[in-house]
């Protein structure tokens, strides 16, 4: 935990729009856990906006594309953006790249154990499940770290690389029971995940998408360093708008070929979801770092300031004590509109008070990383 003093979101130099980025990101994942976003799609809502809505704050079934299931891949694309201006930093000021590497290590490390540990806490026993984004994130990590020196040719190669060994040991895999390449449960994921842990996830995401999506984190590196580059913002913004158009138009196009499916990460879902986490950057750094439109972005800013520990929080069950704390009085003065109503309102008002946590970390200047 450290309290720097001169750390402000308008810092000189600093890049706002991956702040913001961040920040919206986790003030999204997080909403998720006050179980909104499960009650907008109530049949009381059905064929209604909000209901839309709804849906599209859910993952898909299986083969298709809904807003929600691109979260995973904005948070691990954003920690790839920002690792070549915190260890750029580092290298800057002397620090050895065998001294960043054993911080590397051990980052990745707490990462998997976080993950691991998110698992036990709802059932209240050791398990061993590695489907948690902040597991896989571990891998994708440190993988990034080792190659971030490397050309930029390199980089897509390695990524590019892992995507095709991807598809062929989907497509290629002969085991019976397990030769579906496409079919939930019975595909090469579900194979390794029997085999590390001996049972298949209830809701078919497989432990092995954290080879496919390193991807995610290491087009982050890259297009961090186009950020950090001296090209002119234009130039940055063209080369981030184009590349994303083109993931975004071959990841459809593969759809028939490769069907886009985000719980076994395929490789047309990691190039259609890759394209547009580089539109997102591309539109954050257009509006807040080139055009200033900043002040408004600090809400957001600010839950990114303190990401791993409000996650954690959320997803270990803070999110149902704050409700807990709130539902007497969000009930009792709310009621009148009804069970769902009064639901609503009661998962908003714990939205709201995990970002006044981070808010008040935030004044206290209280940052908490790994």
């Amino acid at each position: 935990m450290t309290k720097p003093a001169d750390y402000e979101l308008t810092q000189e130099g600093r890049l706002l729009s991956l702040d913001f980025f961040r920040g919206l990101t986790m003030f999204l994942l997080i909403g998720e856990a006050t179980h909104l976003y499960s009650l907008l799609v109530d049949p009381s809502w059905k064929g209604t906006i909000i209901n839309a809505i709804g849906l599209q704050l859910d993952h898909h079934p299986w083969n298709g594309l809904r807003f929600w299931d691109l979260i995973q891949p904005f948070f691990m694309f954003i920690v790839g953006v920002a690792m070549p201006f915190s260890f750029g930093k580092r290298w800057a000021r002397g620090d050895s790249w065998s001294k960043t590497f054993g911080h590397a290590l051990q980052r990745s490390f707490l990462l998997l154990l976080f993950g691991w540990a998110l698992y036990c806490i709802g059932p209240g026993r050791l398990t061993f499940e590695l489907w948690n984004v902040l597991a896989q994130l571990s891998f994708t990590f440190l993988v990034a770290f080792l190659m971030m020196r490397r050309s930029a040719a390199s980089q897509l190669s390695v990524t590019f690389a892992l995507l095709i060994i991807t598809e062929l040991a989907y497509r290629l895999f002969a085991v019976p029971g397990y030769n579906q390449p496409f079919i939930a449960d019975h595909n090469f994921g579900s194979y390794v995940d029997m085999l590390l842990m001996g049972k298949l996830s209830q809701g078919h995401w497989v432990a092995f998408n954290a080879v496919p999506t390193t991807a995610h984190t290491m087009w982050g590196v890259l297009a961090g360093q186009l950020l950090m580059s001296k090209r002119s913002s234009g130039r940055k913004i063209g080369i981030l708008a184009v590349a994303g158009l083109l993931g975004v138009i071959a990841g459809y196009a593969l759809n028939p070929v490769t069907p886009i499916i985000k719980r076994i990460c395929t490789i047309s879902f990691v190039i259609v979801s890759g394209g547009w986490c580089l539109l997102a950057l591309c539109f954050s750094y257009w509006l807040i770092d080139v055009m200033k439109v900043q002040k408004w972005s600090k809400f957001f800013a600010i839950v990114g300031m303190n990401s791993l520990f409000i996650y954690l929080f959320a997803e270990s069950g803070g999110s149902g004590w704050l409700s807990r704390l709130a539902k007497p009085f969000t009930m009792g003065f709310f009621g009148w509109t009804g069970d769902l109503g009064a639901k609503i309102i009661t998962s908003l008002a714990v939205w709201g008070l995990l970002w006044s946590m981070c808010y008040w970390l935030y004044k206290k200047k209280i940052f908490i990383r790994i």
